[in-house]
C-alpha cells in the first residue's frame, strides 16, 4: 500500500491545530501508561514479593557417633546417693544460773541451743557397672564413710539398691562397690587408656548436681597429670565439663569404651572452669582386680624414696649419669638395703627397662609380683652396677614406728660463703641426728634471699662432698667454695634428717650467680 504523503502535508497545513491536539493526546496516554502500571503489573509485582511457605525437613542425624555411644553406655551408669551420721558437736556449757529449769529452756531456745542428736548428711556421686553380677567402680571419696549407700540404675528407675562395699584404696581414690539386682545388668566395657591421644573427643557421664543421665563433651587436654592428686595417681585431663555429682562416672572414647574414672576438678569456683580429671581405665582395671580378689591393694616396694626435681640434668650429669632416678634414701632393712642400694645411687632401668622418671620406677616395682626378683641398673662413682632386688609388700616396707625431733643448732656458727652458717659435725650430734661415724659440715643457719636458701638448703642438712670432693671440716667446705666463680655449676651432697627420722640423700644444685 503506497502513502500519500504529499496528501498528509496537505491536510497538516489546513488544520494545524486539529493534528497538535492528536499529537498532544497520544503523547500524554504513552506517558500515563509508563508512570501507572495496570492491573496486572501490580498484581505480577504483588506475587514476586509472598514469601514462600518454608517446609519441615527429613531429620538428618549429623551426630549420631555421640547419640550411639550415650545409648549404649549411659544404661551401666548409676546414680549413688551416700548417707553419713556424724556425732553433734558437744553442747555448749549453759552459763551459772541457767543450768536448770525454766532458765535453761529460755537460754536454750534464745541462743539456738536445743539438745542435739547426730547429725545426718547426704550426698551424690555416680559410678559405672562393670560386670552383669552388680559390681560397680565409683571414686572412694563418694562412698568414704558412709553409714548407707543407695545405687539408682537408669533415668527411669526409681527403684535403689542396697550397695555394699567390696573394697576401696585410698591411694588412686577408687571403690568398688555391689549392688544384687534379681536380674542381669548392663555393663560399660573398659578400654585400654594407653591408646588415648591427646586432642581425642571424650564424653563424660554421670549426674552432676544430682542431674541424672547428664552427657557431656570435650577432648583429652593433657596426659600422665601427677602433682593433683597422690603418688600413684597419673590422670587423663579433660575439658570435658566435669562437676561435682559427676565423681566415679565414666569418661568415654568414640569407641564407646570407658578409658578413665572421673575423679577430680581444678578450679577457683567448686565447679566446671574447664579442667578436669580422670583416673585412667588402665589403673582402675587393676586396682578393681586386686580389690575383688583381696579387698585391698597389695602394691610392691623395695624401700627407696625419691623426690624427682632432685634428679635433675645437672645432678645426673655430675653423677655420671645421662638419665636416672637419684636415691634420696633407702628404708632400713628393707630389700634396697639389705641389696646394698643407697643414698645417692641412680637407678637407671628395672629388669633392662630404661627409668627415666618417677613413674616409670614406681610403675615397674608396684605391678611386680610381691616375693618376685627385680634386676637393678644403677650408677654409684661414675661406674654402672647391677644388683638383683627381692620386691615386698609396701605397708610393710615402710612400717617403722613414727617419731620426730628437732635439730638445735649450735650456739657456735661461722658464716661462710652463699648464706651458709655452718659448724663442724661432733659425734654426739651425729649420733643425735642418727648419723653415727659419719663426717661432714652442719648447717647452722641459711639467710633468707640468698644462694643456699635459693637452692633448698635447710637448717641441720650435713653437707657431706661440693662437686664430688669430700668435706669433712669448716676449712675443706671454705676451701672448696673458694674454688667456685660466679657462673660455675655446683652440686652439694647433704644428708638430712626426714620423717621417722629416716636419713635422705639429697643433692641441691645450682650456678653461681654474678
Amino acid at each position: 500500500m503506497r502513502i500519500d504523503i504529499q496528501g498528509l502535508r496537505n491536510i497538516a497545513k489546513g488544520n494545524r491545530w486539529g493534528v497538535g491536539l492528536l499529537v498532544f493526546g497520544a503523547l500524554l496516554c504513552g506517558l500515563v501508561g509508563t508512570v501507572i502500571p495496570g492491573r496486572g503489573a501490580i498484581s505480577k509485582a504483588v506475587s514476586r514479593d509472598t514469601p514462600t511457605p518454608l517446609p519441615i525437613p527429613d531429620p538428618i542425624h549429623l551426630s549420631r557417633t555421640f547419640a550411639s555411644i550415650v545409648e549404649t553406655v549411659e544404661p551401666a551408669v548409676v546414680n549413688i546417693s551416700t548417707t553419713q551420721v556424724h556425732r553433734s558437736p558437744k553442747r555448749p556449757q549453759d552459763p551459772r544460773g541457767f543450768d536448770e529449769g525454766p532458765s535453761r529452756d529460755f537460754w536454750n531456745h534464745f541462743f539456738d541451743f536445743p539438745d542435739m542428736g547426730p547429725m545426718t548428711e547426704h550426698s551424690l556421686g555416680s559410678g559405672v557397672i562393670v560386670d552383669k553380677k552388680g559390681y560397680i567402680l565409683t571414686n572412694d571419696h563418694v562412698v568414704n564413710g558412709a553409714t548407707k549407700i543407695q545405687v539408682q540404675l537408669s533415668e527411669q528407675s526409681t527403684t535403689k539398691y542396697a550397695a555394699k562395699v567390696v573394697g576401696t584404696d585410698e591411694e588412686t581414690d577408687l571403690a568398688v562397690l555391689k549392688i544384687d539386682a534379681d536380674r542381669e545388668l548392663p555393663v560399660a566395657k573398659l578400654g585400654n587408656s594407653d591408646g588415648v591421644r591427646v586432642g581425642d573427643w571424650a564424653l563424660a557421664i554421670g549426674s552432676p548436681f544430682g542431674l541424672r543421665a547428664t552427657v557431656t563433651a570435650g577432648i583429652i587436654s593433657a596426659k600422665n597429670r601427677n602433682g593433683i592428686g597422690r603418688q600413684f595417681q597419673r590422670f587423663l585431663q579433660t575439658d570435658a565439663a566435669i562437676n561435682p555429682g559427676n565423681s566415679g562416672g565414666p569418661l568415654v572414647d568414640m569407641a564407646g569404651q570407658v578409658i578413665g574414672i572421673n575423679t577430680a576438678i581444678e578450679t577457683q569456683s567448686g565447679g566446671y572452669q574447664g579442667v578436669g580429671f580422670a583416673l585412667p581405665s588402665n589403673t582402675a582395671i587393676n586396682v578393681y582386680n586386686d580389690l575383688v580378689a583381696h579387698g585391698k591393694v597389695t602394691r610392691g616396694s623395695i624401700g627407696v624414696g625419691f623426690q624427682e626435681e632432685q634428679s635433675s640434668p645437672m645432678v645426673l650429669k655430675d653423677l655420671g649419669a645421662t638419665y636416672g632416678i637419684v636415691i634420696q634414701s633407702v628404708e632400713p632393712g628393707s630389700p634396697a638395703s639389705r641389696a646394698g642400694l643407697k643414698g645417692g645411687d641412680v637407678i637407671t632401668a628395672v629388669n633392662g627397662n630404661p627409668v627415666k622418671t618417677g613413674n616409670d620406677l614406681v610403675e615397674a616395682i608396684t605391678r611386680a609380683p610381691i616375693g618376685s626378683q627385680v634386676e637393678i641398673s644403677y650408677i654409684r662413682d661414675r661406674k654402672e652396677r647391677k644388683v638383683s632386688v627381692t620386691v615386698e609388700a609396701r605397708d610393710q616396707v615402710f612400717s617403722s614406728n613414727s617419731s620426730t625431733s628437732g635439730n638445735s643448732p649450735s650456739e657456735e656458727s661461722s658464716p661462710v660463703k652463699f648464706g651458709l652458717h655452718v659448724e663442724a659435725l661432733s659425734p654426739e650430734r651425729a649420733r643425735h641426728l642418727g648419723m653415727e661415724s659419719q663426717r661432714g659440715v652442719v648447717v647452722a643457719g641459711v639467710d633468707g634471699g640468698s644462694f643456699a636458701e635459693d637452692i633448698g638448703f635447710q637448717q641441720g642438712d650435713v653437707i657431706v662432698e661440693v662437686n664430688e670432693r669430700g668435706v669433712e671440716s669448716y676449712g675443706e667446705l671454705g676451701e672448696q667454695l673458694g674454688r667456685l666463680h660466679a657462673g660455675d655449676e655446683v652440686v652439694f651432697k647433704v644428708l638430712r634428717q626426714g620423717e621417722n627420722r629416716r636419713l635422705l640423700t639429697v643433692f641441691l644444685a645450682g650456678t653461681i650467680p654474678a
